[in-house]
């Protein structure tokens, strides 16, 4: 149990939900939903989405090994239950297995005669990619928030591509929505486990406020094969609102004062608010059917509750 126990820790387990709710925000608005024959590739996307993200999470603190020795020293590495070369191994083969499934999802949906066999290849190595240089450089620079932001950007494409001709239209728009507020996640988180600036703190703030902001237009914006407005739920423009205060509330106690603690809590509840920022994004685009985003909600928190798992 401690050995699964660690390597759970490792990849961040409570955060997992959020990689299969940008792929599952791709099967809501291209409307897969109701289309069996899309859900094989679906759900190799799905198993890829979360290998890379899994592998992504034991290349960061394989890198982060002197400064979790520093800051976080009950973490996996740094307290001896994993070895460097073990996690470095576990990263090389779940990035590897998250490829070749979404190759085979490029595979499975192009024998439908939809989607491109290689669209699904390419944007996986391209997070593959991007999540290494992130972990390995990007991070401990003034654009790591940025490198973070394209990670999720990929994502929010890869759930997309199953279906020809939405990558560029309201794929690209969801991406950059999501990708701009992971952008300022992962500034929010850059000092969690020190005291943090607060103009720094406020700045997080503006950029996730920012992303919300572009979100409103979404079921009015003339983009290409987007459903019409009709299509959107009433409950989008309350939904958004309602995530803005779910968010908002912990990041403002946190500019108020601070501290780690505060700071930590402000980032886990931010990262839980990406599952909901999907499922009001998919009820802007697909209707009310995107509420049933918000059952992903139900491991996040589970597993964010378990005092032997960390999310941040």
């Amino acid at each position: 149990m401690n050995r699964m126990q660690a390597y759970a820790q490792l990849v961040r387990l409570p955060n997992l939900p959020s990689a299969l709710a940008d792929i599952f925000l791709g099967v809501l608005v291209t409307g897969s939903l109701t289309l069996p024959g899309r859900w094989p590739a679906y759900l190799l996307l799905m198993l890829a989405s979360v290998c890379l993200y899994c592998g992504g999470m034991a290349w960061n603190d394989f890198f982060d090994l002197e400064q979790d020795r520093r800051e976080r020293p009950d973490r996996p590495i740094p307290s001896g239950r994993i070895t460097p070369f073990h996690a470095a191994v576990c990263a090389a083969a779940l990035v590897t297995a998250g490829v070749i499934l979404a190759f085979l999802a490029g595979v499975a949906q192009a024998a439908r005669g939809e989607g491109s066999p290689v669209a699904p290849t390419v944007l996986a190595l391209l997070l593959t990619g991007t999540i290494f240089l992130y972990d390995a450089w990007l991070k401990h620079t003034f654009v790591g928030p940025l490198g973070m932001g394209m990670c999720r950007f990929l994502n929010v494409l890869l759930g997309i591509t199953p279906v020809a001709g939405l990558l560029w239209s309201r794929g690209l728009y969801l991406a950059i929505v999501v990708g701009l507020y992971i952008v300022g996640v992962t500034w929010l988180a850059r000092t969690e486990a020190r005291a943090s600036s607060r103009r720094a703190l406020i700045g997080a703030a503006s950029v996730m406020l920012g992303s919300l902001l572009m979100a409103l237009p979404l079921p009015i914006l003339p983009l290409p094969l987007v459903p019409p407005a009709e299509a959107s739920s009433l409950l989008f423009p309350y939904l958004l609102v309602g995530l803005g205060f779910f968010v908002g509330f912990p990041v403002v106690a946190a500019i108020r004062a601070p501290t780690p603690g505060r700071v930590q809590s402000s980032v886990k509840r931010s990262l839980m608010g990406l599952i909901l920022l999907d499922m009001v994004l998919a009820t802007a685009l697909a209707g009310t059917v995107g509420l049933v985003l918000a059952v992903l909600m139900a491991p996040s928190v589970y597993l964010n509750r378990r005092k032997w798992l960390y999310a941040t």
